[in-house]
């Protein structure tokens, strides 16, 4: 099979086209014949080196992964060659407390496919076992497809399962041609929020209210929490939905009403953010990591997905043999939704 692999920690050009033998499914696996893989900024910090993923050289990224069925292992009976499916990208030992109560992300063993849990997406063939695959309907195309596994289940899981996202709230969503923000966007809506998109850019702003967003405004240099006040006429954010980092943390924390919840998931700009404890304690205000979510939270998102409640986006593809190019397109940060690569 072709595949791309990541030789060295560094940068795109690390990244090589080369022939591998097929893989096998083992039992409770399948074959799977890869026909898109999603990028995420996940990718480009596992192959700069980033030292809390674990992979052996060569390594395969590629999170998001759709394609159709080639073979079955022993013992899957509940799905057919052929099929369409996606994948779910986390891996976890299913045994442990955190799993049995349905909290996979916290699993010890917890793992992402072509990150730190084995070879992903950036090749022809993929062996995945069953139980993480997610049927597709039939109007969604494999390149939708692989743009919603990690950044929709993400985004779920902020604003839903920690955040608690109620009707009539308003959330603002930050850094909103992500694909995690692009996400977050409709998924606040269908939560019933009043939502409020930032961006550097204003093209994506338009585009962020196509998507359902109610308001908008651009985020410069300064403290944007002052334009948010004026923007609600005070009331601020119930939820602040962040992913970018030290670069807006601060300003985050003060667009937060008492009670407020800030939920974040990255650290584009840096690992260290200015935190002033006397908004938290004065304001009651929390702040909630996550890292992804659950196979049962996936199974409702795909649902979604599959019922047209949810809309992947995608911003560009590229085939398998340019996934240099695509690293290169997505650390411009220029993109509204997901690149994706055809395979």
């Amino acid at each position: 099979m072709k595949a791309v692999v990541l030789e060295r920690p560094g940068g795109p050009e690390n990244l090589k086209s080369v022939e591998l033998p097929d893989p096998k499914p083992g039992p409770g696996e399948v074959l799977l014949r890869v026909r898109a893989c999603g990028i995420n900024h996940l990718d480009l910090w596992v192959r700069e080196g980033l030292p809390a993923y674990k992979i052996t050289l060569p390594h395969i990224l590629g999170c998001d992964v759709a394609g159709e069925i080639a073979e079955l292992g022993p013992g899957v009976s509940d799905f057919k060659p052929g099929d369409r499916v996606a994948v779910s990208p986390g891996r976890s030992c299913g045994a442990c407390e955190f799993c049995s109560a349905g909290r996979e992300s916290l699993c010890p063993e917890f793992h992402v496919i072509g990150a730190d849990g084995g070879p992903g997406g950036y090749a022809e063939r993929l062996v995945t076992p069953s139980r993480r695959l997610l049927p597709l309907a039939a109007g969604l195309s494999f390149e939708e497809a692989a743009a919603f596994p990690l950044t929709f289940l993400t985004a779920w899981h902020m604003l839903v399962t920690l955040a608690r996202l109620r009707a009539g709230e308003t959330a603002l969503v930050l850094g909103a041609g992500s694909g995690v923000a692009v996400a977050a966007v409709q998924i606040a809506k269908l939560c019933g929020a009043t939502v409020i998109a930032a961006s550097t850019s204003e093209p994506k702003l338009d585009k962020a209210k196509k998507l359902g967003a109610d308001a908008g405004f651009l985020v410069g240099k300064g403290d944007f929490s002052r334009d948010l006040r004026r923007l609600t006429h005070g009331r601020m954010a119930d939820v602040v939905f962040e992913h970018v980092g030290p670069a807006v943390f601060e300003s985050a924390i003060k667009s937060l009403r008492p009670g407020g919840r800030l939920v974040t998931c990255g650290a584009t700009s840096g690992p260290e953010a200015k935190l002033d404890l006397r908004y938290v304690f004065s304001r009651e205000l929390t702040v909630l990591g996550a890292r992804m979510g659950s196979q049962a939270e996936m199974r409702t998102v795909a649902r979604l997905v599959n019922e047209g409640r949810l809309k992947p986006v995608v911003d560009r593809t590229f085939p398998l043999s340019q996934a240099a190019d695509a690293h290169r397109y997505l650390a411009q940060k220029g993109q509204f939704g997901k690149v994706v690569l055809k395979v």
